[in-house]
């Protein structure tokens, strides 16, 4: 397995919250360098599997996101409430039909967030380490979901995550949009392989329009200021004084490029009358958030992915400290491949 394979088969991926399944065919999709991941509602539990029907692996879903029945368009195979359906059974005098399972994908739970693995080497909780726990507050004050953006990246899934890493490029890259904020250089701190950003909002203006927006809302956890969560290898969370959440993946593809996908989560509102009065709050946000990832895709698809190495960076600037982080995690997962080829015992992890 090269790299991108070898990451996704081996670790926890946020996948998405529960409020986004909330009815019995609800699903998503991420189509990845390893194939699809899909996590469906099948009116009994959330199952996450590898899109191919198990009778003769024919794709069942092909959008990125909908709410369609699980059933296969070559023969009608269907799976609903942890079963798998079959039309005329009879034909099936020589076998036993009724052992047909999908492919199934390891599925687990950080508060209400659902996370997915193929052949993890470690336990959820040991490869989140303490951002766990924030996560966890964040997930329980998630109420629905109100965008999807999702389209290729023309760059190498590296390139992508370290542009999501460092606000040293916000000031070129984002000059009417994230730079807005004025954000300072605030801190960062680090969980194993994952880390968090808090960067105070130094708009004084901006700030004060945000902080009276605080009544509107039902939370009870919050930055207030902008946060950006990362949770390696390959997803992202934004917010701005916890009133949305915008989870991002940069999924590596077949291709050599990256799926990039956006869900923008709203959090809890005081009441009716908030929802009524937010409505373009919330439209701007949404418009916001695309604006800003179109600019990073246009700024990332300059960068070839040949250029990228997990050697650290030559010179860091001091906001890029988090790239170093990522590249010592990739050096650390490369060395814990090349030890398990050659010995059969992995060298040890950051997590």
């Amino acid at each position: 397995m090269n790299l991108d394979q070898s990451l996704i088969k081996e670790y926890w991926h946020l996948i998405c919250h529960r409020q986004e399944l909330p009815s019995p065919g609800d699903y998503f999709k991420f189509s990845t360098a390893v194939g699809d991941i899909v996590v469906f509602n099948d009116g009994a539990d959330l199952v996450a599997f590898d899109n191919h029907c198990p009778h003769r692996g024919a794709i069942m879903f092909d959008g990125a996101h909908g709410n369609q029945p699980a059933t296969c368009k070559y023969h009608g195979w269907t799976w609903s409430a942890g079963r798998v359906i079959v039309p005329h059974p009879e034909a099936f005098a020589g076998c036993d039909v009724g052992k047909a399972q999908l492919f199934r994908f390891k599925l687990d739970w950080c508060g209400d967030f659902v996370f997915v693995a193929m052949e993890p080497r470690l336990s959820l909780y040991e490869q989140l380490g303490g951002v766990a726990e924030i996560l966890e507050n964040i997930s329980f004050n998630v109420s629905s979901l109100m965008d999807v953006n999702q389209y290729p990246y023309e760059c190498g899934w590296q390139i992508a995550v370290e542009n999501a890493l460092e606000p040293y490029h916000i000031s070129m890259v984002h000059p009417t949009t994230l730079a807005s904020l004025e954000l300072e250089e605030g801190q960062n701190e680090f969980f194993g392989l994952n880390s968090v950003w808090y960067a105070p909002i130094a708009n004084k203006s901006l700030h004060r329009k945000l902080e009276r927006l605080k009544r509107f809302f039902f939370v009870d956890f919050a930055y207030d200021g902008y946060m950006s969560i990362y949770l390696f290898p390959f997803v992202m969370i934004s917010s701005t004084f916890g009133y949305s959440y915008s989870v991002q993946h940069f999924f590596p593809t077949q291709d050599g490029a990256t799926l990039f996908s956006s869900r923008l989560l709203r959090a809890h509102l005081a009441d009716a009358k908030s929802e009524q009065l937010l409505g373009s709050f919330f439209d701007s946000t949404a418009q916001m958030n695309r604006k800003v990832f179109e600019e990073d895709h246009e700024i990332c698809r300059r960068v070839p992915s040949r250029t990228w190495s997990p050697a650290p960076l030559k010179f860091p600037a001091k906001s890029e400290v988090k790239i170093d982080h990522f590249r010592l995690s990739c050096r650390e997962h490369l060395a814990h491949e090349a030890a398990r080829a050659t010995h059969g015992s992995p060298v040890p992890s950051m997590a």
